[in-house]
């Protein structure tokens, strides 16, 4: 089997042209992701993380553009690649649950319609096969009752029973890579749980790499193996999940790691990041954190860290290492190819 990571994304922007101005939503991301791993990429809204999926899928809104970089999945450039070579990759290869489960699916339709439609949109089966594996699928994912099931309308699923429609939805294809945009929003705590066990059984089962979307910490310490930290569109932090956790390298990280309510501060106040999020019209030649920052320095305003190596999975771009001597040299391949994380 190969070791070359299954995505490499190396350098990507990708900017919202707008009456206003250009928005910089994607500034220099780089990351890979190993086959049969969990990527989480985490960050307050706004940071970047729902539009480099969307760049990797190429389903931008049509004010939207990848103005440069690499997408490579398992060695093809997926960047200007074409929309036929788009169409291959989607749902085949890759496949995506979107935010809202509420919303995601057509009321109008039933749920065995739109399951079909999926499944021969991407695959060679006919009616009658598709219908089979979207019962298949249904089963999977712990629908009850599949074949009624396949014959009701969304409104007459919970949230729960929508996401796992969802789901059954994204992997009727068996695709690589399984990008999950906040696939547990809106739901009680009871049913996510229940997703997210779902989700790492199948990613076990199947085989598949996923790539989760999350602003929620809890999720990424169940489910990732990696974790990358997003603010202003731009990585500021990468490293294993233990890293991220137990050593925070960058302010950013830090932050959010005080506001999460723990047993030891039952009863005490918590510690939210003061401020508000970075203009993406008007980018700062420093750090885009700095304004936020308790502990900025000058040069955190004047000029923006480098990506720094802290050991071979941890990555920071963050002034404070290089003041506590904790930074070394900035990341070759990060230099040259635009960054990775082995």
């Amino acid at each position: 089997m190969s070791t070359e990571p299954l995505l490499k994304v190396r350098d990507l922007h990708t900017s919202f042209f707008t009456p206003a101005g250009e928005v910089k939503a994607v500034n220099g991301v780089s990351f890979n992701l190993d086959r049969g791993k969990v990527l989480g990429i985490v960050g307050e809204s706004g940071s970047g993380k729902s539009v480099t999926a969307y760049s990797i899928m190429q389903i931008l809104a049509s004010t939207g553009k990848i103005v440069s970089g690499s997408i490579k999945l398992d060695g093809q450039e997926l960047v200007n690649a074409g929309e036929s070579v788009m169409k291959t990759v989607r749902g085949n290869k890759i496949s995506i649950i979107f935010q809202d489960p509420m919303t995601s699916l057509n009321p109008t339709y039933t749920i065995g319609h739109q399951l079909i439609e999926a499944i021969m949109l991407h695959t060679d089966r006919n009616k009658k096969q598709a219908w089979d594996r979207a019962v298949e699928m249904l089963e999977l994912v712990n629908v009850n009752e599949p074949h009624k099931r396949m014959k009701q309308y969304p409104y007459e699923f919970s949230g729960g029973m929508r996401q796992r429609v969802m789901i059954a939805m994204a992997l009727a294809c068996e695709p690589d890579i399984l990008i999950a945009d906040e696939p547990t929003t809106a739901l009680d705590v009871t049913i996510q749980a229940q997703i997210l066990e779902l989700m790492r059984s199948l990613q076990e089962q199947l085989g598949m790499a996923i790539i989760m979307i999350t602003h929620d910490l809890g999720v990424v310490a169940q489910m990732c193996d990696e974790v990358i930290v997003m603010y202003a569109g731009s990585i500021c932090e990468q490293g294993t999940a233990d890293e991220i956790f137990y050593n925070p390298r960058h302010e950013y990280t830090k932050g959010l790691m005080r506001s999460i309510p723990t047993a030891d501060t039952a009863g005490s106040k918590l510690h939210p990041i003061t401020g508000t999020p970075i203009d993406l019209l008007n980018m700062p030649s420093g750090c885009p954190f700095a304004p936020r920052c308790d502990n900025a320095m000058k040069i955190c305003i004047k000029e923006r860290c480098e990506r720094m190596r802290l050991n071979e999975y941890h990555f920071s771009a963050c002034w404070m290492n290089v003041k506590d001597g904790m930074g070394q040299e900035p990341d070759a391949e990060q230099t040259q190819k635009g960054g990775g994380t082995k």
